[in-house]
């Protein structure tokens, strides 16, 4: 059981750490939102999200997912699409300004549906759970399958907790908002060289 709770927490912690639309918005919250208690939301919200597209890839659902070239096709295509608009989003926005605002902006609510929507909506962390966590499951049987599952949660919780953190320590240190300026500029393109990959798998 050892080994499947080493290899899930692997895993899980290289597919988590690329730069992403996920945790670009989980770290951003955690430099503007004027208390550390207002992210909370938004990291439980990313969190459960993962658990819940780490469970149905590990239950076998990931397979079903492949095997379908339709479903593929619309995941990829929106994908494509979410990436480009938040891609956009990010690079137009302006640190300083949303600072002063962000408490007003962000209210539970659109917290909670922003963060769930950059996390079931990001193809990144569907493909990274139903092309690599799902297939990587197979290989465990019972008890074994329930720590490797068990170890790629963690890591998740963990991840969006810390991230948090180092952007509400970021937020206070970076007073003039450069570091956040310079971050969504190569967020924004990261974003946006994601995009044109999964674009160009749609004819591969």
């Amino acid at each position: 059981m050892l080994e499947a709770f080493i290899h899930g927490f692997i895993l899980a912690l290289g597919l988590i750490l690329p730069l992403g639309v996920q945790n670009i918005f989980v770290f951003n919250q955690g430099a503007l939102q004027p208390s550390f208690i207002r992210v909370l939301p938004v990291v439980i919200t990313a969190s459960l999200c993962d658990t819940f597209l780490i469970l149905v890839s590990v239950l076998g659902v990931s397979l079903l997912i492949l095997s379908s070239f339709w479903i593929k096709t619309v995941l990829i295509g929106g994908g494509f699409i979410f990436l480009i608009y938040m891609g956009w989003t990010t690079w137009n926005s302006k640190p300083n300004n949303e600072k002063e605002e962000v408490a007003k902006k962000f209210t539970l609510k659109k917290q909670v549906l922003f963060a769930a929507s950059v996390s079931l909506l990001n193809p990144h962390a569907i493909m990274d759970t139903v092309g690599v966590i799902g297939p990587s499951s197979i290989t465990y049987q019972g008890e074994e399958k329930i720590m490797f599952a068990v170890s790629c949660i963690l890591v998740s919780w963990l991840w969006f907790l810390g991230l948090a953190i180092f952007g509400r320590i970021s937020g206070k240190l970076d007073k003039s908002g450069s570091f956040m300026l310079v971050l969504n500029k190569i967020s924004a393109l990261v974003m946006w060289g994601a995009a044109i990959y999964l674009g160009l798998s749609l004819f591969s």
